[in-house]
């Protein structure tokens, strides 16, 4: 049956007297060079059915060999994530048949998975936007690493099966059914996924399949503390689609309920171009997978020194990110939540601080934010290409700040600095645009005729009002053609008002 609902955006669970409670199961492709059990190589984009060998397709004897990269991996993903690392893990067969696994199992891990335990930060939905607060952990129940399987290409008449993709590491990354709204689920999407990507641990594109998630989806009253029925969600193929998808079985349960029927349990397609869902079958009772212990592959021993390895490679994360840069640098939060979830970014803006000074870190912030985003995002270069670097943005904050060349100028002289990759300093030569000397006394007198013809301002910022030696500011300018150094105009405003 296809479930068609209106927008569900804005509307919130409770306003009918129901609870959301949601639990996701995400899949995450671990970046290792080469395949989990295999020395062949990982990819995507290969022609058909080439990423393949006898250990991949199950050919009789054939024997997988642990990629330790792999592990190496989910490791250092469960210390990002606070988790407990199991001593020792093992490996076991899940068993079933279908066309996407050529041997008729997977190797996976069941009741000793490597991590268990941690949590997902998240910024609740609403959250005030000024200050870090309204954030909560989202508790996990594990992580356990597994071999992907491959994919099925349907067309018309019939289906192709690629094993490219089969055999590559994957985390199965599970949560606690802790969440209560789409816009939660997105939320932790959102930070689950820049966690793995900051920490070198996968692309996530979930375009390639890199990243994918099922939601697990039940209702019931506010207050009563017993699960409803569970219904899975699949099919969402992005973090939009999850939120979308969530949001609109949550209504539909809702619905159901509303007329007097019964959520059965099942696994439902959704169509995040259609925003519709349908069933895809019911499930009585759990899938019993006959899991068994691998008997070609040992257990895994974790001890203390490879953990620690492991640690010193964890990067600090987007949210203790952007708590220190709110502290450390003064920087308003508008700054900080553009700034720190690319971690290229992050590191490109402390680098520029570095070099032009802690003092100029919120003017650093919005170059990046309001100029090289914006260049950047309309030549449709990769970040690491652009020839804009730290040591040319901080060059341009100190020709600014020494008052050789005025803001307006700045700006003209960065839109060219990104096409060229010339020094600030040799295109305001260049350019012209190199602010003229102004005479001190010339200077002087155009400020004390401004300030002789603004009684009510100098009243005004003599009575303590800062802001009012803008008004002073405009005249001086017009006078000097635009040429004066803003620098010296405030001084020279601020030393004659003193004196009165």
């Amino acid at each position: 049956m296809t479930s068609v609902l209106p927008s569900v955006s804005s509307v919130s669970p409770n306003q009918s007297g129901y609870e959301a409670v949601i639990g996701l199961e995400v899949h995450v492709q671990v970046k290792t060079r080469s395949k989990i059990f295999t020395r062949v190589a990982a990819g995507y984009g290969h022609e058909p059915n080439t990423l393949t060998d006898p250990v991949v397709l199950g050919l009789p004897g054939a024997l997988p060999v642990m990629n330790k990269a792999a592990l190496d991996a989910v490791i250092k993903a469960g210390l990002l994530l606070g988790c407990d690392i199991a001593p020792v893990c093992k490996w076991d067969r899940k068993n079933y048949f279908y066309p996407d696994s050529p041997k008729n199992y997977q190797i996976s891990q069941y009741d000793q998975p490597i991590c268990r335990g941690g949590s997902v930060e998240i910024e609740l939905p609403g959250a005030a936007r000024n200050v870090m607060g309204g954030h909560k952990h989202i508790p996990l129940t594990r992580i356990h690493l597994e071999e992907d399987v491959g994919k099925l290409n349907h067309f018309a008449s019939d289906s192709l099966v690629d094993y490219n993709r089969a055999g590559t590491p994957l985390m199965e990354i599970v949560s606690e059914p802790a969440l209560h709204s789409a816009e939660e689920a997105f939320a932790y999407l959102t930070s689950l996924r820049a966690t793995m990507v900051y920490g070198g641990i996968s692309d996530c594109d979930m375009e390639k399949g890199q990243l994918r998630c099922d939601a697990n989806i039940s209702i019931r009253p506010v207050g009563q503390t017993t699960l409803g029925t569970k219904v899975e969600l699949k099919n969402l193929n992005s973090i939009s689609f999850v939120r979308d998808g969530i949001a609109h079985e949550i209504k539909r349960q809702i619905g159901v309920l509303e007329r007097g029927g019964v959520i059965v349990q099942e696994t439902r397609d959704y169509d995040g171009m259609t925003g519709t869902s349908q069933s895809l079958r019911t499930k009585e009772e759990a899938h019993d997978y006959r899991y068994f212990p691998d008997p070609d592959l040992m257990p895994v021993r974790v001890d203390d020194p490879w953990k620690e390895r492991m640690r010193a490679e964890c990067p600090e994360l987007p949210f203790p990110k952007q708590r220190r840069f709110i502290e450390q640098y003064q920087l308003p939060y508008t700054l900080t939540s553009v700034l720190v979830w690319d971690r290229a970014l992050a590191d490109y803006f402390e680098e520029t601080v570095k070099l032009a000074g802690v003092a100029k870190a919120q003017t650093v912030g919005n170059w990046i934010v309001n100029d090289l985003l914006r260049e950047h995002r309309k030549s449709q270069a990769a970040f690491a290409d652009i020839k804009v670097t730290p040591a040319h943005l901080a060059a341009n904050v100190k020709l600014v700040d020494s008052g050789a060349v005025l803001p307006n100028a700045a700006k003209e002289i960065f839109i060219e600095m990104f096409a060229t990759g010339d020094m600030p300093e040799a295109i305001a030569e260049r350019r012209g645009l190199k602010a003229a000397p102004t005479d001190s006394g010339e200077l002087e007198q155009w400020c004390r005729d401004a300030i002789a013809g603004n009684a009510k301002a100098v009243a005004e910022f003599k009575a303590g009002k800062e802001s009012a030696i803008n008004a002073f500011k405009g005249p001086v300018m017009k006078a000097a053609k635009g040429k004066a150094n803003p620098k010296l105009v405030d001084e020279t405003l601020r030393r004659l008002l003193a004196a009165m």
